[in-house]
């Protein structure tokens, strides 16, 4: 009986007569020669469910689905949606089995009369569906061709699974999971997705009209779709209401009631789908660029698989974006550099403590190709989406300095740092060993001469000379392995080490992430333990659990004191140095440093507190056509703002800075800084190299090849002019310290005589005159009297 009746329900798909005769021909037993391979369950993976990325307020960041839909139980569907859906596809689902055979008997009829009818039941639709959708979550195109073909093999199918899946699922599990796996139009998949795509209401809220319009669509929901066709999607619910009428499930008011509702397209609501609708589309992209990276195994072993699963496996996804930072960096980028302005901009804010990014805030945040938009996210590597990365500047500095304090120096080490110094014939020390530089090179300070001077003026005042020497003296290796212990990456994703036989590594000539800056940065503020920068805080899958995410992996790379050590250095930049245009206004703690590349390509400032690590940076957009005419140059140009950059990291970079910082800080304590240690500050005491006996140069290499720094000092001597009378301190000095070596400047010059005073004036009395005598005083004449 089942083969036959299989045989009759393709025979009706197909709108076919044929004599009755047939069915007992080579065609049943076609038929039954296919059931026998058929298995006898049919595999239900989980339905296809959209994802979405939740900020820490709660707030949606974007949602993610081939298919629109939200899986919903059937206590959460209204009873006139299931009633409605009942009444126009199979009446009597409670009352038969997988299949219909009355039903079935009366479809052949008809169709053999000419009116071709269908005999699926609610059962077998459902299992048609549930194969199609395990073929979409394969990429299985030919399977979804084979699910819903026209022939007696998928009609068979269907019936075989039909009758496994009544043996294991109530009427009501079927129908729960039809009505969340059918399509109702539109984008639409499930009642719940559907309630809210046509009406802005939830599937336990449908009224009468609202579900009769949905339940008639599934037959057609192309044609019927209400968006595009609303008078045939009218006309079709009018069907079902007139159905569920005939068959006693609403009253005649009911549905003359439900018939004179309009659909209203201006209720439609679009359900936004992937980051380019997202309030920040590039972070957003950085959340999916993560989990489809190696770091979320848990989601698939492949690339694409574990994208199918965010599209497809209704994933929550936790983080820790707060997005009234996020949007005081982006205004603060903004503020400064504009998306059609010929220079790119990005700042990126990140926990210590924790390696969770805050905020990631670019001068282009909209994706796509149109004026000012992007598909790039300057912050990150290549690898996630990221450019080829820009180089950094005097931000490099700090890691060849926490080297040196690591192995010893303190931050008073001294060197004469001249203007400009040629390095050609210089010892370097690469990964592979000591190599001679051989190349013309003579660098420049920023601005002047300086002198003798140490770490802390060389650090305020961005040095170049100063800190070249202090690389060539501790290693460009060791200043390369430090770099890479607190977190910096190139953008292409090579070895940092490729960068070690390179002198200018210490001036931040490598192409690396500002992500990777401010996660070095944070491994100083961290007092030496490294966080991984992360931007998930959890994952859980549609049934609440939670799928494992990448892990900080906090761990200390160096010790607290060196740590200190760089921020006690950096605190004075803010104070005293280049750093000061940047410092926020709060009076809280803060330590940074700048970054100016050469010509001025790129400016940078880095800087942090104890709570919050950040970057800022501005370089030229090298693919924009103003560079074809103009010196590729940030110094000068003038912006959308009506400003003219700098050229500088504290007065260009340094402003984003202050501001997104500021807004990351507001509701965070003020902590001090740990003050440094006294073997940071005052070294350790090691052995000096003897060196009696020998000239000039030779002690100076022994000297220098112990770590020491040299420094000529001429003293006056009876020896011959020149030559080398020994060193000071003899016998120990502080590790990495400065040792004078003392050269005659021949005998002392006899002072001159002191000139003779010029003899005294002899003394001459001053003859006084005697006074004049009183002149005589004749008395006026006395007027005469008449007597």
């Amino acid at each position: 009986m089942f083969v036959a009746v299989s045989v009759l329900s393709g025979l009706l798909l197909a709108g076919l007569a044929v004599p009755f005769t047939a069915l007992a021909s080579s065609t049943t037993k076609m038929a039954a020669d296919s059931l026998q391979y058929l298995p006898e369950e049919l595999e239900t993976p989980p339905q296809s469910e959209r994802s979405r990325i939740v900020m820490s307020n709660g707030e949606t960041l974007a949602t993610f689905f081939d298919e629109n839909r939200v899986y919903v139980g059937l206590d959460e569907i209204a009873g006139v949606m299931q009633d409605a859906q009942i009444a126009i596809e199979d009446h009597r689902f409670y009352e038969h089995g997988a299949i219909d055979l009355t039903g079935l008997g009366r479809a052949f009829f008809k169709t053999a009369l000419g009116d071709t009818q269908g005999a699926s039941t609610l059962t077998q639709q459902y299992v048609k569906l549930v194969q199609v959708e395990a073929a979409k979550a394969k990429g299985d195109e030919d399977g979804v061709r084979k699910a819903t073909e026209v022939s007696f093999d998928r009609k068979i199918r269907e019936m075989r699974y039909a009758m496994a899946v009544e043996k294991r699922l109530t009427k009501n599990e079927i129908l729960e999971r039809y009505l969340n796996i059918a399509y109702y139009g539109d984008g639409a998949y499930g009642v719940e997705a559907a309630a809210h795509h046509y009406w802005g209401t939830t599937a336990k809220n449908l009224t009468l009209d609202q579900a009769a319009m949905l339940a008639g669509m599934v037959q057609n929901p192309v044609q019927t779709n209400p968006v595009k066709y609303p008078e045939k999607a009218m006309e079709r619910r009018d069907v079902v209401l007139n159905r569920m009428a005939e068959l006693g499930i609403i009253k005649g008011t009911d549905t003359e009631a439900a018939k004179k509702v309009v659909f209203d397209p201006a209720k439609v609501t679009q359900t936004p789908n992937g980051c380019i609708s997202s309030a920040f589309p590039i972070l957003c992209d950085y959340v999916v660029q993560t989990l489809k990276s190696d770091k979320m195994p848990s989601l698939g072993a492949s690339a694409e698989e574990r994208e199918n699963i965010l599209k497809r496996g209704g994933l929550t996804i936790h983080t820790l974006i707060d997005p009234e930072a996020q949007k005081a960096a982006e205004l603060a980028v903004a503020a400064q550099i504009a998306p059609l302005d010929p220079v790119l901009s990005s700042s990126v804010q990140i926990q210590p403590k924790t390696g969770l990014i805050i905020s990631m805030a670019q001068s282009r945040p909209e994706i796509g190709t149109g004026p000012g938009q992007t598909y790039y996210n300057f912050s990150v590597e290549e690898a996630m989406n990221g450019l080829e990365g820009f180089q950094a500047g005097s931000t490099f500095k700090p890691f060849v300095m926490a080297a040196a304090l690591e192995a010893g120096a303190t931050p008073s080490k001294t060197y004469d740092a001249p203007y400009q110094k040629d390095y050609r014939g210089t010892t370097f020390k690469s990964c592979d060993g000591p190599f001679v530089f051989n190349q013309d090179w003579k660098p420049k300070n920023y601005d002047s001469s300086y002198g003798t001077i140490d770490m802390m003026k060389a650090t305020q005042s961005s040095v170049n000379n100063y800190y070249i020497q202090l690389e060539r003296d501790i290693g460009i290796c060791a200043s390369i392995n430090m770099a890479k212990k607190v977190g910096v990456k190139l953008s292409n994703g090579d070895d940092l080490a490729t960068e070690s036989y390179n002198p200018s590594f210490v001036l931040g000539t490598a192409d690396v992430t500002p992500l990777s800056m401010a996660e070095a940065y944070a491994t100083f503020a961290n007092r030496g333990v490294h966080c991984d920068p992360i931007i998930l805080e959890s994952v859980q899958n549609k049934d609440g659990e939670n799928i494992p995410v990448p892990s900080a992996n906090c761990t200390k790379v160096m010790e607290p004191e060196v740590a200190d050590g760089v921020s006690y250095v950096l605190e004075s930049v803010m104070s005293k140095g280049t750093g000061r245009p940047a410092r926020m206004p709060d009076g809280r703690p803060q330590a940074g440093k700048t970054g100016t590349t050469n010509d001025a390509t790129a400016v940078w400032f880095a800087g942090y507190t104890p709570e919050m690590a950040g970057v800022a940076m501005i370089g030229i957009d090298k693919t924009n056509p103003y560079f074809k005419t103009h010196r590729k140059s940030l110094t000068g140009i003038r912006v959308a703002n009506g400003n003219r950059l700098k050229g500088s990291g504290g007065g260009d970079a340094g402003k984003i800075w202050k501001v997104a910082m500021a807004s990351a800080l507001k509701d965070l304590p003020r902590t001090n800084f740990t003050d440094p240690s006294k073997k940071i500050l005052e070294g350790e005491k090691v052995p000096v190299p003897d060196v009696s006996g020998m000239g000039y140069n030779e002690a100076k290499q022994t000297l220098e090849a112990a770590g020491f720094s040299t420094v000529r000092r001429p003293v006056f001597d009876r020896r011959r002019k020149g030559a080398f009378l020994g060193i000071y301190p003899t016998t120990t000095a502080t590790k990495f310290g400065t040792i004078s070596m003392k050269v005659s400047a021949g005998p002392e010059p006899k002072p001159e005589p002191k000139p003779t005073p010029p003899s005294a004036p002899p003394v001459v009395t001053p003859v006084v005159p005697p006074p004049a005598a009183t002149p005589a005083v004749t008395p006026p004449a006395t007027p005469g009297t008449n007597g």
